[in-house]
């Protein structure tokens, strides 16, 4: 029997990559690098799936390009770099990793947080620079993070892992989303506000929701200009989510005090101003980044990927209308 032939567009932690290979004869990308549309063309011709990344746009000369797909599992929880649409006329399948990387990216967003307030990469490249001479009272004074008010916009699951965290802190928690959670303003002793209101009151604001037309440059000129000055945004969604050239103005004309990104508007391109600014502290996109989790995502992608290929109605599937024309069943249909 002809094995299904699978193509995966980056390297992934090995546990993942042997379950794969039980099933399947795959072909994946080698090298430490995001492929151009064209390697993904030439990668997905005769394959039954492709496992891809959230650098990787998968669109629908790619879906053509790759005709018996059946499959296409995102190393990832968003989607957007998928044209689900065109993946659903096609008959193609599509899932995300949702829930795993919830508690690792709550952790990040409140290592970001006490990061900026506390300057602690200013500090730690000034110890390292050699211009320490000793204790000083007026040095690399920061922001206290605990008793102040937090402001989360979206309280999905990520920004109720972070509201969860900020009770530790004695923080006044207030969220924003697109749909209220009086469960969890109950059980939090946390309050909902409408957009504005939050950033005008909030000490620190958190970015946590999904990169939709709705939410593109959410937090732009008008938004920043509600904030403190003394008040630090922070976000670990989606980099389009706020208009980058209204955040370099803004931190620039000191409108805030200061900014803590782990994505960015043009990845992987950041700009110089925010490099340059001593008042900024960046990461590429680590989010997800540690060992449990991303091979937690990796062994989600692939179970996802093989479900369908068996036939299944995999856990994660973002495309339900794809269930008919590829005859999926789930558990209680065998």
């Amino acid at each position: 029997m002809t094995r299904p032939k699978v193509f995966v567009a980056r390297r992934l932690p090995e546990p993942a990559l042997e379950v794969l290979g039980r099933e399947t004869d795959f072909e994946m990308n080698k090298d430490d690098r995001v492929l151009t549309k064209e390697e993904i063309m030439e990668g997905v011709k005769d394959k039954d799936a492709l496992l891809c990344l959230l650098t990787d746009k998968i669109d629908a000369e790619i879906m053509d390009a790759g005709n018996r797909l059946k499959v296409i599992s995102n190393y990832a929880v968003g989607f957007d770099n998928i044209d689900v649409e065109e993946a659903t006329k096609r008959g193609i399948a599509v899932t995300n990793t949702p829930g795993v990387l919830t508690e690792t990216t709550a952790d990040l967003t409140w290592a970001l947080m006490l990061a900026v307030a506390r300057r602690i990469v200013e500090a730690d490249g000034f110890i390292r620079a050699g211009k320490w001479s000793g204790w000083a009272p007026m040095q690399f004074l920061g922001t206290d993070v605990h008793g102040k008010t937090l402001g989360i916009v979206g309280l999905g699951r990520i920004g109720a892992a972070v509201a969860k965290r900020a009770v530790g802190f004695n923080m006044k928690t207030v969220y924003y989303d697109a749909r209220r959670n009086e469960g969890l303003e109950k059980e939090l002793g946390i309050k909902y506000a409408p957009l504005d209101e939050l950033l005008k009151i909030s000490d620190f604001v958190t970015i946590h929701v999904p990169l939709l037309p709705t939410t593109h440059h959410l937090i732009g000129e008008r938004e920043l200009g509600l904030m403190k000055p003394t008040a630090y945004l922070i976000n670990t969604s989606r980099g389009q989510v706020i208009d980058e050239r209204a955040l370099i103005k803004a931190l620039k004309g000191r409108k805030i005090a200061g900014a803590a990104l782990d994505v960015f508007e043009r990845e992987p391109e950041v700009p110089k101003e925010l490099i340059e600014m001593s008042n900024v502290v960046l990461t590429p996109h680590i989010g997800s980044a540690s060992v449990e989790t991303r091979t937690k995502m990796a062994m989600m992608a692939v179970e996802n990927l093989l479900s369908v290929l068996r036939g299944e109605i995999p856990k994660n599937l973002v495309n339900h209308g794809v269930i008919e024309k590829l005859g999926l069943k789930g558990a209680s249909d065998k």
